[in-house]
């Protein structure tokens, strides 16, 4: 697999910062955070953002992330149709194939049945935006106890049901972990739906009460890391492996540090 690095894992640093220490790491692959890019072109261009990331040797994989997708409220639906034309327009020019779209929290009293279908109706709608501009969605879903979709086979019903071969989905470690998610869930994923696996780990404590800063460098923490890596390669995956960790920790850190660190830990559990 090729080795992403998403921002996430130094939150505090700006998106300069981010493909720095990125290409000097020497990872494959860059996961935007989309709120940096926001600042960055306050004052830059997407042509100057494209310059630094060819610069670093590194391809944009994706930018992270579009959130409530599935709200009910008119008003938040508008404003993520307008967020997937402006970030599809930001793919387009940094050659980005993949935005990373994330699911709200559960409606009260809302059915699963509701939530897979008002979740179907979303993506397809930011498809009709972003697939014209030649920009893929790839679904998260979110381990949390108060996430409307927190499971690997949730996920897969969600875009299998889709059939679109402009949307795929996510599986991140912590996630499947927090969710409950199993190994056979993942064997039932067409490999070429799957747009990024995101690794990292966390500390021991109940799976209900993990949040993400308690999120750990791969192979420091407690989640099988070995089994899920091992069952998304069975499938045929080869892509993009992402480092995202959410660790107000490690933002104190010097983000170069951080980085040679989260590349080092990752590439010795992919190893395994």
């Amino acid at each position: 697999m090729r080795l992403g690095y998403n921002g996430a894992t130094t939150m505090t640093s700006s998106f300069e910062t981010d493909v720095r220490i990125a290409g000097a790491a020497g990872f494959d692959a860059l996961e935007i955070t989309a709120t940096k890019l926001d600042k960055y072109l306050q004052t830059h261009t997407l042509a100057d953002a494209r310059k630094l990331i060819d610069a670093a040797k590194l391809r944009a994989h994706a930018i992270n992330s579009i959130e409530q997708i599935n709200a009910r409220d008119a008003v938040t639906r508008e404003k993520v149709l307008a967020r997937t034309r402006a970030i599809s327009e930001w793919c387009r020019a940094l050659d980005c194939p993949w935005i990373i779209a994330v699911p709200g929290s559960t409606p009260p009293g809302a059915t699963w049945e509701q939530i897979r279908d008002e979740t179907i109706a979303a993506l397809r709608a930011m498809n009709d935006i972003a697939a014209p501009r030649g920009v893929n969605l790839a679904f998260e879903f979110l381990g949390f106890p108060w996430c409307s979709v927190q499971t690997v086979a949730q996920a897969w019903e969600i875009v299998s049901a889709i059939n679109l071969p402009t949307a795929g989905m996510v599986i991140d470690t912590c996630h499947f972990f927090a969710g409950g998610s199993t190994i056979d869930s993942i064997k039932a994923i067409d490999a070429h739906k799957l747009a990024v696996l995101h690794i990292n780990d966390v500390e021991k404590m109940p799976r209900e009460n993990i949040e993400d800063a308690h999120r750990l460098f791969p192979g420091d923490g407690v989640i099988p890391l070995k089994e899920i890596i091992g069952a998304v390669r069975d499938i045929g995956y080869n892509g993009v492996a992402s480092v995202e960790i959410f660790r107000p920790e490690y933002w104190r850190r010097k983000p170069l540090a951080v980085a040679k660190e989260a590349k080092a830990k990752s590439k010795r559990v992919l190893a395994k």
